[in-house]
């Protein structure tokens, strides 16, 4: 059986592929000649991150296809009703990557609070003969301890966040249209313990929040979920992270928010125009931007790739007893 991974995959998990007897390739191939690969080597199982897209047209001209796999959480990138109605499963790993993108909203929260990515944008050019002025302007910085974050979306990757921010001594609200936690467990120094955290509605939310992060995609309609009228309630001064999708926020009414002074500054690591993002977000300076790598760690792609292998050996087996 033919496993093509197209936007690569971890050597382990290749590794543990082959064992089982798949024969697997890592070359990535561009999208327009996708179709024409997939046909030509006879795949049968395509797994792909958020690079490549897995459209009704290719899975139509593709009828060796038995499987898609996502690396990572969202299936966006995939026509997932489609392909199952033409009995092709998708598979993702919703667990792989939660750690690595709270790392990285704190990360950018962190930096956000003490202006960093404005220091580090000028130091370079200015800090010889601006030091001194510099130091002033960066001088009033803020801690996170003590400070409310407000987690839109409390899955793995909300809930992640949350252990962590509640680490940094944070109180944590949330928004979802599920999850009821009451409490998070947080491991420290060897001791599990459970903090509370409280689910509230988007207004106290937006009123309230000293830092927001998001965890969830549009809305079905397509509309944001920060939105103009969001962004106009929420509390002045709030910093506001996005590495859910580009779709999440809306990008003209988050740099109004920003110009108006309502919001301090913002995080964002996913784009409604990737892979080219809008230049002037990429030159506005209260935003700290990433390019998409908000599950790009070595431990997160070794846990997508092991998930992945184990989905599709586990997948292979009943394929061969049916």
């Amino acid at each position: 059986m033919r496993v093509h991974a197209n936007d690569g995959i971890s050597a382990q998990a290749k590794n543990s592929l082959l064992e089982e007897g798949f024969q697997v390739t890592t070359d990535h191939v561009p999208q327009d000649q996708l179709i024409e690969h997939i046909n030509k080597e006879g795949i049968e199982v395509l797994l792909v991150r958020s690079a490549t897209k897995v459209r009704r047209e290719l899975i139509d001209a593709c009828p060796s296809l038995k499987l898609i796999g996502r690396g990572g959480v969202g299936l966006d990138n995939i026509d997932v009703v489609h392909a199952k109605s033409k009995g092709i499963p998708v598979i993702n790993t919703p667990a792989s990557s939660s750690i690595s993108v709270a790392e990285l909203v704190m990360a950018h929260l962190f930096g956000l609070m003490r202006s960093l990515h404005k220091a580090n944008r000028t130091m370079p050019v200015e800090g010889r003969k601006r030091f001194k002025q510099l130091k002033k302007e960066y001088e009033k910085g803020s801690e996170v301890r003590g400070k409310t974050l407000g987690v839109i979306g409390f899955g793995r990757i909300g809930q992640w966040t949350a252990r962590y921010a509640l680490g940094c001594g944070m109180r944590v609200i949330y928004v979802d249209n599920s999850a009821t936690a009451e409490a998070i467990e947080l491991e420290i120094g060897g001791q599990t313990v459970r903090v509370p955290v409280k689910m509230v509605a988007m207004p106290e939310l937006l009123a309230t929040a000293d830092a927001i992060s998001l965890h969830v995609p549009a809305q079905k309609d397509g509309r944001p979920v920060l939105g103009a009228a969001e962004l106009a309630a929420v509390k002045p001064g709030v910093v506001i992270v996005n590495t859910a999708r580009g779709g999440s926020v809306d990008e003209d009414a988050l740099l109004k928010a920003i110009k108006d002074g309502r919001v301090r500054g913002a995080a964002l690591d996913v784009f409604v125009g990737e892979p080219e993002p809008r230049e002037d977000l990429l030159s506005e300076p209260s935003l700290s931007i990433t390019p998409h790598i908000g599950a790009a760690t070595a431990e997160a792609q070794g846990r997508v790739g092991d998930e992945l292998a184990d989905q599709i050996i586990s997948w292979r087996s009943t394929v061969d007893v049916g």
